[in-house]
């Protein structure tokens, strides 16, 4: 049924853009209500009714209601499965296998350490060194009036150590992973075989952040089967689409 379908969030939300890419993979018809989460007072009365709790996701499918990104692509892609890219949850018992299995590894292995890393960045200005560099993006004169503001702030200062930390484990943990990934990307043109599937899906919101701060881009580019895989699979239209409303709204939009 043509607008049954419901997204209640924001598309700067990986769990929501995760969302979107599938919906637009699968041509179904949507509404997007977008929500502000992290600011209560404005969050929409029927939002509220939905998720008191002010997750970042819910999404509505005529009388089912759900709020995990990942349950939520696969049921788009079971209950949709006659239109749009019938590849993505596999055509068979083994197809389906393989894409669970990395649905699973990125879920536990890649989600957590993007997060993490996507966050400290975020907390941690672009003058600061890291990796080793003697100097930031900034310089040596940026560099060094952020440490004469640092001496005046030491909550600052322990605050950016914290995220220094942050980042140093969440890159330990996401060069593995993306070892293993490089790896994977040399036997096949996907993670689960050689069509794109929710498997690549899944992982875009969070890859799509690594690759847009230079701090983190070369965790892609220094392997070459990642970066080629990125380079396919950022280009293909249903992201484009969620990058698109990612930009700031001037009002609510249905498709």
């Amino acid at each position: 049924m043509p607008g049954a379908v419901k997204v209640f969030g924001s598309p700067t939300s990986s769990e929501v853009a995760r969302v979107l890419a599938c919906l637009f993979e699968k041509d179904v018809e949507f509404q997007l209500i977008r929500v502000d989460s992290f600011r209560g007072p404005n969050r929409m009365p029927q939002y509220l009714k939905l998720q008191p709790h002010g997750e970042a996701l819910t999404f509505e499918d005529g009388n089912v209601t759900l709020v995990e990104s990942r349950k939520i692509l696969r049921h788009i892609a079971d209950k949709y499965k006659a239109q749009g890219n019938p590849d993505l949850i596999g055509m068979g018992a083994l197809e389906r296998s393989s894409i669970e299995q990395w649905l699973q590894t990125e879920a536990q292995s890649f989600d957590v350490p993007s997060a993490d890393m996507i966050y400290s960045l975020a907390y941690l200005p672009l003058t600061m060194p890291l990796d080793g560099r003697k100097d930031g993006a900034g310089g040596r004169d940026a560099r060094q009036q952020q440490q004469q503001d640092m001496m005046m702030n030491p909550t600052h200062v322990q605050k950016l150590e914290e995220m220094k930390q942050l980042f140093e484990k969440s890159k330990k943990d996401l060069n593995k992973v993306l070892d293993i990934y490089d790896q994977r990307l040399e036997e096949a043109e996907y993670l689960a075989g050689d069509k794109f599937t929710l498997a690549d899906l899944s992982h875009m919101p969070n890859t799509d952040r690594l690759a847009s701060d230079p701090r983190s881009l070369r965790l892609i580019q220094s392997r070459r089967n990642v970066s080629r895989w990125w380079a396919d699979v950022s280009g293909r239209e249903s992201w484009v689409y969620v990058k698109s409303l990612q930009r700031p709204p001037s009002s609510d939009a249905a498709f």
